[in-house]
Protein backbone atom coordinates (compact mmCIF):
# COMPACT_ATOMS: atom_id res chain seq x y z
CA UNK A 1 0.00 0.00 0.00
CA UNK A 2 1.04 3.32 -0.76
CA UNK A 3 1.03 5.67 2.06
CA UNK A 4 2.03 8.43 0.30
CA UNK A 5 -1.31 8.85 -1.31
CA UNK A 6 -4.59 10.27 0.19
CA UNK A 7 -7.76 8.31 0.24
CA UNK A 8 -10.15 10.24 1.58
CA UNK A 9 -12.29 11.78 -0.89
CA UNK A 10 -12.37 15.93 -1.34
CA UNK A 11 -10.22 18.84 -1.77
CA UNK A 12 -6.66 19.05 -0.50
CA UNK A 13 -2.92 16.89 -1.37
CA UNK A 14 -3.53 14.75 1.67
CA UNK A 15 -6.08 13.26 3.99
CA UNK A 16 -4.73 14.94 7.14
CA UNK A 17 -5.92 18.40 4.87
CA UNK A 18 -9.17 16.76 3.58
CA UNK A 19 -10.16 15.35 7.22
CA UNK A 20 -8.93 18.80 8.79
CA UNK A 21 -9.99 21.06 6.05
CA UNK A 22 -7.05 22.62 6.67
CA UNK A 23 -7.25 24.38 3.47
CA UNK A 24 -10.67 26.08 3.63
CA UNK A 25 -9.76 26.76 7.52
CA UNK A 26 -7.22 28.69 6.78
CA UNK A 27 -8.73 30.55 4.16
CA UNK A 28 -10.76 32.38 7.19
CA UNK A 29 -7.95 34.65 8.44
CA UNK A 30 -7.53 37.99 6.33
CA UNK A 31 -4.72 37.33 3.86
CA UNK A 32 -1.75 39.65 4.47
CA UNK A 33 -2.55 41.59 1.09
CA UNK A 34 -5.74 42.64 3.20
CA UNK A 35 -4.92 43.63 6.68
CA UNK A 36 -4.36 47.18 7.52
CA UNK A 37 -2.41 46.10 10.37
CA UNK A 38 -0.29 42.89 11.73
CA UNK A 39 -2.40 42.18 14.42
CA UNK A 40 -5.34 41.71 12.95
CA UNK A 41 -4.53 38.12 12.22
CA UNK A 42 -4.28 37.79 16.27
CA UNK A 43 -7.29 39.03 16.89
CA UNK A 44 -8.97 36.65 14.46
CA UNK A 45 -7.47 33.87 15.32
CA UNK A 46 -8.45 34.59 19.19
CA UNK A 47 -11.76 34.56 18.22
CA UNK A 48 -12.10 32.17 15.76
CA UNK A 49 -10.85 29.75 17.96
CA UNK A 50 -13.04 30.67 20.91
CA UNK A 51 -16.44 30.30 18.51
CA UNK A 52 -15.05 26.26 17.66
CA UNK A 53 -14.52 25.90 21.48
CA UNK A 54 -17.53 27.04 22.63
CA UNK A 55 -19.39 25.07 19.67
CA UNK A 56 -17.52 21.91 21.28
CA UNK A 57 -18.80 23.13 24.77
CA UNK A 58 -22.41 23.44 23.79
CA UNK A 59 -22.62 20.26 21.67
CA UNK A 60 -20.77 18.34 25.00
CA UNK A 61 -23.32 20.30 27.61
CA UNK A 62 -26.72 19.36 25.36
CA UNK A 63 -25.13 15.69 25.44
CA UNK A 64 -25.03 16.03 29.03
CA UNK A 65 -28.41 17.25 29.20
CA UNK A 66 -29.56 13.79 27.12
CA UNK A 67 -28.01 11.61 29.80
CA UNK A 68 -29.43 13.51 32.52
CA UNK A 69 -32.65 13.10 31.75
CA UNK A 70 -31.83 9.31 30.57
CA UNK A 71 -30.79 8.82 34.27
CA UNK A 72 -26.93 8.26 33.20
CA UNK A 73 -25.33 10.67 35.97
CA UNK A 74 -21.84 9.52 35.26
CA UNK A 75 -21.87 9.71 31.58
CA UNK A 76 -23.38 13.59 32.25
CA UNK A 77 -20.69 14.03 34.63
CA UNK A 78 -17.88 13.44 32.14
CA UNK A 79 -19.74 15.90 29.64
CA UNK A 80 -20.17 18.64 31.37
CA UNK A 81 -16.46 18.47 32.69
CA UNK A 82 -15.42 18.36 29.04
CA UNK A 83 -17.29 21.15 28.49
CA UNK A 84 -15.99 22.92 31.49
CA UNK A 85 -12.05 22.37 29.86
CA UNK A 86 -13.54 23.70 26.65
CA UNK A 87 -14.02 27.24 28.98
CA UNK A 88 -11.04 27.19 30.42
CA UNK A 89 -9.22 26.90 27.26
CA UNK A 90 -10.86 29.79 25.56
CA UNK A 91 -10.07 32.39 29.33
CA UNK A 92 -6.33 30.66 28.45
CA UNK A 93 -6.16 31.83 25.07
CA UNK A 94 -6.84 35.26 25.99
CA UNK A 95 -3.88 35.75 27.17
CA UNK A 96 -2.52 36.15 23.41
CA UNK A 97 -4.94 39.68 23.36
CA UNK A 98 -2.43 41.52 25.94
CA UNK A 99 -0.30 41.42 23.16
CA UNK A 100 -2.31 43.44 20.92
CA UNK A 101 -1.56 47.52 22.46
CA UNK A 102 -3.98 50.10 22.74
CA UNK A 103 -2.44 52.51 19.84
CA UNK A 104 -2.54 49.28 17.34
CA UNK A 105 -6.08 48.27 18.35
CA UNK A 106 -6.96 51.29 17.59
CA UNK A 107 -6.02 50.92 13.89
CA UNK A 108 -7.70 47.60 13.64
CA UNK A 109 -11.19 48.48 15.63
CA UNK A 110 -12.69 50.05 12.32
CA UNK A 111 -12.39 46.92 10.18
CA UNK A 112 -14.58 45.10 12.82
CA UNK A 113 -17.89 47.77 11.76
CA UNK A 114 -20.72 47.11 14.22
CA UNK A 115 -19.18 43.63 15.36
CA UNK A 116 -19.65 42.72 18.94
CA UNK A 117 -18.98 39.77 21.15
CA UNK A 118 -22.55 40.02 22.34
CA UNK A 119 -23.58 38.45 18.45
CA UNK A 120 -20.93 35.66 18.73
CA UNK A 121 -22.78 32.53 17.90
CA UNK A 122 -21.09 30.49 20.46
CA UNK A 123 -21.80 32.98 23.18
CA UNK A 124 -25.48 32.67 22.32
CA UNK A 125 -25.21 28.81 22.33
CA UNK A 126 -23.74 28.53 25.86
CA UNK A 127 -26.93 31.12 26.85
CA UNK A 128 -28.97 28.81 25.74
CA UNK A 129 -27.71 25.23 26.44
CA UNK A 130 -26.50 26.26 30.29
CA UNK A 131 -30.27 27.16 31.32
CA UNK A 132 -31.27 24.12 29.77
CA UNK A 133 -28.66 22.04 32.29
CA UNK A 134 -29.70 23.61 35.09
CA UNK A 135 -33.36 22.62 34.23
CA UNK A 136 -32.65 18.91 33.89
CA UNK A 137 -29.87 18.93 37.05
CA UNK A 138 -33.38 20.32 38.87
CA UNK A 139 -35.89 17.54 37.53
CA UNK A 140 -33.43 15.03 38.50
CA UNK A 141 -33.04 15.91 41.93
CA UNK A 142 -36.92 16.62 42.28
CA UNK A 143 -37.03 13.04 40.69
CA UNK A 144 -35.05 11.71 43.84
CA UNK A 145 -36.65 13.91 46.26
CA UNK A 146 -33.07 15.56 47.22
CA UNK A 147 -32.95 19.12 48.56
CA UNK A 148 -29.38 20.85 47.99
CA UNK A 149 -28.37 21.63 51.47
CA UNK A 150 -29.19 17.63 52.30
CA UNK A 151 -27.05 16.96 49.22
CA UNK A 152 -24.06 19.09 50.25
CA UNK A 153 -24.39 18.28 53.72
CA UNK A 154 -25.34 14.58 53.69
CA UNK A 155 -24.77 12.88 50.01
CA UNK A 156 -21.13 14.55 49.13
CA UNK A 157 -20.25 10.77 47.64
CA UNK A 158 -22.81 10.33 45.46
CA UNK A 159 -23.09 10.69 41.40
CA UNK A 160 -25.55 13.41 41.59
CA UNK A 161 -23.47 15.32 44.04
CA UNK A 162 -20.53 14.86 41.40
CA UNK A 163 -22.56 16.23 38.96
CA UNK A 164 -23.77 19.19 41.01
CA UNK A 165 -19.90 20.14 41.77
CA UNK A 166 -19.40 19.54 37.53
CA UNK A 167 -22.26 22.32 36.46
CA UNK A 168 -20.94 24.53 39.30
CA UNK A 169 -17.09 23.99 37.28
CA UNK A 170 -18.92 25.19 34.19
CA UNK A 171 -20.60 28.50 35.80
CA UNK A 172 -17.26 29.28 37.05
CA UNK A 173 -15.21 28.60 33.87
CA UNK A 174 -17.53 30.72 32.01
CA UNK A 175 -17.87 33.67 34.78
CA UNK A 176 -13.61 33.58 34.98
CA UNK A 177 -14.02 33.83 31.00
CA UNK A 178 -16.73 37.12 31.64
CA UNK A 179 -13.61 38.67 33.53
CA UNK A 180 -10.86 37.95 31.90
CA UNK A 181 -12.97 39.30 28.22
CA UNK A 182 -14.01 42.42 30.51
CA UNK A 183 -10.53 42.79 32.02
CA UNK A 184 -8.88 42.38 28.38
CA UNK A 185 -11.38 44.67 27.36
CA UNK A 186 -10.75 47.72 29.85
CA UNK A 187 -7.01 46.76 29.55
CA UNK A 188 -7.11 47.32 25.37
CA UNK A 189 -9.81 50.12 25.93
CA UNK A 190 -10.16 51.52 29.18
CA UNK A 191 -13.32 51.36 31.66
CA UNK A 192 -15.22 54.63 30.13
CA UNK A 193 -14.93 53.74 26.47
CA UNK A 194 -18.04 52.23 23.83
CA UNK A 195 -17.60 49.30 22.24
CA UNK A 196 -18.13 48.81 19.04
CA UNK A 197 -22.07 47.79 19.12
CA UNK A 198 -22.25 51.31 21.49
CA UNK A 199 -22.21 48.58 25.03
CA UNK A 200 -20.38 51.12 27.89
CA UNK A 201 -17.05 48.50 28.65
CA UNK A 202 -18.92 49.15 32.19
CA UNK A 203 -21.88 46.77 31.02
CA UNK A 204 -19.33 44.26 31.08
CA UNK A 205 -18.60 44.48 34.48
CA UNK A 206 -22.36 44.45 35.52
CA UNK A 207 -22.43 40.92 33.39
CA UNK A 208 -19.58 39.69 34.87
CA UNK A 209 -21.53 38.79 38.91
CA UNK A 210 -24.08 36.68 36.81
CA UNK A 211 -24.18 33.02 37.43
CA UNK A 212 -26.16 30.03 35.32
CA UNK A 213 -27.24 28.04 38.83
CA UNK A 214 -27.36 30.46 41.32
CA UNK A 215 -28.94 27.63 43.88
CA UNK A 216 -25.61 25.91 43.24
CA UNK A 217 -23.90 28.78 44.74
CA UNK A 218 -26.60 29.82 47.58
CA UNK A 219 -26.19 26.75 48.82
CA UNK A 220 -22.82 26.96 50.11
CA UNK A 221 -23.94 30.54 52.00
CA UNK A 222 -27.17 27.45 53.71
CA UNK A 223 -24.33 25.53 54.72
CA UNK A 224 -22.15 27.62 56.17
CA UNK A 225 -24.46 29.77 58.18
CA UNK A 226 -25.93 26.49 59.56
CA UNK A 227 -22.32 24.94 60.75
CA UNK A 228 -20.95 25.24 63.70
CA UNK A 229 -19.74 29.25 63.25
CA UNK A 230 -22.54 30.38 61.38
CA UNK A 231 -24.20 33.06 63.97
CA UNK A 232 -20.40 34.54 63.85
CA UNK A 233 -21.04 38.93 63.40
CA UNK A 234 -18.87 40.43 60.81
CA UNK A 235 -16.06 42.14 62.27
CA UNK A 236 -16.04 45.96 61.91
CA UNK A 237 -13.97 47.70 59.65
CA UNK A 238 -11.78 48.95 62.40
CA UNK A 239 -10.61 45.48 63.14
CA UNK A 240 -8.02 45.04 60.14
CA UNK A 241 -8.31 42.57 56.99
CA UNK A 242 -10.49 39.26 57.80
CA UNK A 243 -9.99 35.98 56.10
CA UNK A 244 -13.33 34.72 54.38
CA UNK A 245 -12.33 31.23 55.50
Amino acid sequence: MDYSQPVLEGPGDTDYARYMRTDELLSLQRQPEEMVHHDELLFQTVHQSTELWLNHACFEIERAIHEINCDQVEQAIAYVLRAATGAELICTQLEMMSHLTPADFQKVRPELGNGSGFESPGWKGVSEVSPRLGQAFDRLCEKNKIELLTLYSESIHTPIYRLAEALVEWDERIALWRVRHFRIAVRTIGIQAVGTKGTPVEHLFRLISRNFYPHLWQVRSELTMTGPLGNLKPASETEGPICPM
